[in-house]
């Protein structure tokens, strides 16, 4: 096999704890995975498993040996999701239905995971933490998916990557992605997770890519400098956006388990999460129209030069 090659995510946005904990200790299982054979889906699978089996732990979270059991089993999970990409871009062998496969398997580990929680709760204080925990749900993945839309015109504006589409209906890949109902389930479940609940994010996305469209077309050969820009102006916005990520939520559910407290942690994500993406939103919003009054300023005639634009 071929020395290392570049296998991880963009860095200059990804999340800290990623960067320097979880996706370095899964780059270090990629080559076994390799060696022994293992499919980027088995991977997932398996990162799906551990967090299934740390919503058993947590059932009993007032018990700070399972809550920490319960921890532990999701940075496994999140080591595993780290992994299945890195081995996927390693072998070659990334599809469109492993890309579904990976963000179901992060759905359900929170959905076992705050299920097992609400089951608990109930016990404890009635009925109605079902209606707080589901409404958190809610925010969760409207949350998240607002961050990997953001995630994906970050890639897409800013290195010029396209994100991976469903392959045509009579390709080799199709076919090795089993019976058709699977593949429509999965479709159905991608666009509904990551496509519909990003609506949040929509603010001045239709302007922003008419103009980027225009700009990167009208003067092709200045496309490098407009990404570059792009890049400078809405990397450090896209850093703030990983406090919504899954790890983060994951050590959340840890502390306030620790303090037998996790009622806490869904309120916070009803309040203080949603608060945080509407801020986010701003802010995203208020740099894309900077950076678009300076490629409209460029339309008009003014020169692409490193000071303009």
């Amino acid at each position: 096999m071929r020395g290392p090659v570049p296998i991880r995510r963009t860095t200059e946005i990804e999340e800290i704890t990623n960067l320097y904990f979880i996706h370095p200790l899964a780059s270090r299982l990629v080559p076994f995975f390799a060696q022994m054979r293992f499919t980027p889906n088995a991977v997932s699978v398996t990162g799906m498993l551990f967090g299934i089996l740390s919503a058993f732990a947590y059932f009993r979270y007032s018990d700070v040996r399972f809550a920490m059991t319960g921890f532990a089993l999701m940075i496994a999970w999140h080591v595993m999701d780290g992994a299945d990409g890195q081995l996927a871009r390693l072998t070659q062998t990334y599809s469109y239905f492993g890309k579904v496969l990976d963000g179901i398997s992060d759905n359900v580990t929170f959905l076992a995971v705050y299920t097992a929680l609400a089951i608990s709760l109930s016990h404890e204080y009635g009925d109605w933490m079902y209606a707080l925990v589901a409404l958190s749900a809610v925010c969760h993945a409207i949350q998240s998916a607002s961050y990997e839309a953001q995630r994906q015109e970050y890639e897409y504006w800013g290195w010029g990557r396209k994100a991976q589409e469903p392959p045509p209906r009579n390709s080799l890949e199709r076919d090795r992605d089993g019976p058709p109902v699977i593949r429509w389930l999965f479709d159905f479940l991608h666009r509904l997770f990551f496509v519909g609940l990003s609506f949040p994010t929509a603010g001045t996305a239709k302007k922003f890519r008419e103009t980027m469209t225009c700009a990167l077309q009208a003067e092709p050969e200045h496309a490098a400098l407009i990404r570059q820009r792009y890049r400078e102006m809405l990397a450090p916005q896209l850093r703030s956006w990983s406090i919504l990520s899954a790890n983060y939520r994951t050590l959340g559910i840890f502390i306030s388990a620790l303090f037998k407290a996790p009622e806490y942690y869904f309120g916070f994500e009803i309040i203080g999460f949603s608060a945080a993406l509407a801020l986010l939103i701003r802010r995203q919003n208020a740099s894309r129209e900077v950076l678009l009054s300076r490629l409209q300023l460029q339309s008009s005639g003014a020169p692409v030069a490193g000071k303009t634009l």
